[in-house]
């Protein structure tokens, strides 16, 4: 049994080989183009829109919730990045029922590769958010001697968030291997079941701490601004005509 898809080869093309990671990641990704097209050629703003319409808003509302709830402020510019990732990975996760697909998050090229989208939003959202200067001044504070501290910090986090996910979805798959082979009559369907509600669980939990990540960089720089404009109204102390 093969443990991760990056061994299952495909096709060659000379030096370049497309094994079953690249190929399940493309076909997710394909049906997640597609069918968000479908689902959004025809939206309707009535009573009574289309049930897949209906579904799509639901998934949409809830992302767009805890985004708020994770950040304290508008969803709207973070919602494009956490609902592809959180997409993503759910639909590949979802998708381990049809024989022979093999989920591409079970190889650690894939979540690396997710987890080096999160460590790349972080300072892109802080650099937006605060300027350049503003966010990279917070890997000096209070002291400078915490900038290898605060550098392998964001380093950890990164790999812990590869870490996780890869090995939750492999250990799911290699069991269902397992029990495929002890008893292929009895157990699958329990634990296929079983493998879905962890696979989405995955995905919510790599969602949130994604969103937590940046809402962290997002917040240090607006706190830091609001300290800054408080010093400076006191240093100019109170107008004229203030009471």
């Amino acid at each position: 049994m093969e443990l991760s898809p990056d061994a299952s080869v495909i096709l060659e093309l000379g030096p370049l080989a497309v094994n079953a990671t690249l190929l399940f990641s493309w076909g997710v990704m394909a049906a997640l183009v597609v069918g968000a097209r479908l689902v959004t050629r025809r939206l309707r703003a009535l009573e009574r829109p289309a049930r897949a319409q209906t579904v799509l808003e639901a998934v949409v509302a809830r992302i767009r919730n805890e985004i708020a709830d994770a950040t304290g402020q508008d969803p709207a510019p973070y919602l494009p990045f956490i609902a592809t990732l959180y997409l993503f990975i759910a639909v590949a996760n979802l998708l381990a029922f049809v024989p022979g697909y093999e989920p591409p998050t079970a190889s650690l090229s894939t979540t690396a590769a997710l987890a080096g989208c999160v460590f790349l939003a972080v300072p892109i959202l802080g650099v937006r958010e605060a300027g350049a200067v503003g966010f990279l001044r917070h890997y000096v504070s209070p002291t400078p001697l915490m900038l290898p501290f605060n550098i392998i910090s964001e380093l950890s986090r990164t790999v812990a968030l590869a870490v996780r996910l890869f090995g939750n979805v492999l250990s799911g798959t290699v069991l269902v291997g397992i029990l495929l082979s002890i008893a292929p009559f009895f157990v699958p369907v329990p634990i296929l079941i079983l493998q879905l509600l962890i696979g989405q669980v995955q995905a919510y939990i790599f969602a949130v701490l994604a969103t937590v990540y940046i809402a962290s960089a997002v917040q240090v720089q607006n706190g830091r601004a609001a300290a800054d404009g408080g010093r400076a109204g006191r240093r100019r102390g109170p107008e004229k005509g203030d009471t």
